[in-house]
């Protein structure tokens, strides 16, 4: 009907426009599109669509990981944040690391050198990090049960180490100071 409207421009307006509205609802009646949430969504309707490609024809391109102490960390990592993931390595001994270096705190870790990661691999497997502090810890606790002192007890018994209070609250220290018994 809205066709013929347009080939037969005798007929009234009035059909055309009613044409038009039922035209539009048929429309709205068969596809149900749910507005977007978010502003994106919103810009990606109105974009056209990118053109397809093959798989065998674009390959993915892999992402670059940086190779620091046994661990792969992706280029833009902050060195700062990287350093810090290690067990035992806490802010100062990070930024000791990085002056020694010369490397700026907020340096992301794909922006040096293949010689600069390697001088920091080598001066990180001279400290005692990762493993080597864990096995450290556990062997000063087992120290400290082993001679009967106080603070060897508390480990023991899983209670407060440092002379916090035990009446109302050992939370913390129940998760920490847990330790493998003999059953």
């Amino acid at each position: 009907m809205f066709l013929e409207a347009l080939q037969n421009p005798d007929d009234s307006a009035a059909e055309t426009n009613a044409s038009c509205r039922q035209l539009q609802f048929l429309e709205l009646a068969d596809v149900r599109i749910d507005p977007p949430k978010h502003l994106s969504q919103w810009y990606a309707l109105r974009l056209p669509s990118p053109p397809t490609t093959t798989p065998a024809l674009d390959p993915p391109t892999p992402r670059n990981k940086v190779f620091l102490l046994g661990v792969n960390f992706p280029e833009s990592k902050v060195i700062t944040i990287a350093l810090q993931s290690f067990y035992a390595l806490g802010p100062q001994s990070c930024s000791r690391i990085l002056a020694k270096f010369s490397v700026h705190p907020l340096a992301r870790i794909g922006d040096f050198a293949q010689r600069t990661i390697t001088q920091m691999t080598a001066e990180l497997s001279n400290m005692t990090i990762e493993n080597d502090a864990r096995r450290k810890m556990r062997e000063d606790i087992k120290r400290l049960r082993d001679m009967g002192s106080y603070r060897g007890r508390r480990h023991a018994m899983g209670l407060p180490v440092r002379g916090q209070g035990t009446k109302s609250q050992i939370v913390t220290a129940s998760k920490l100071n847990k330790v493998e018994r003999a059953r």
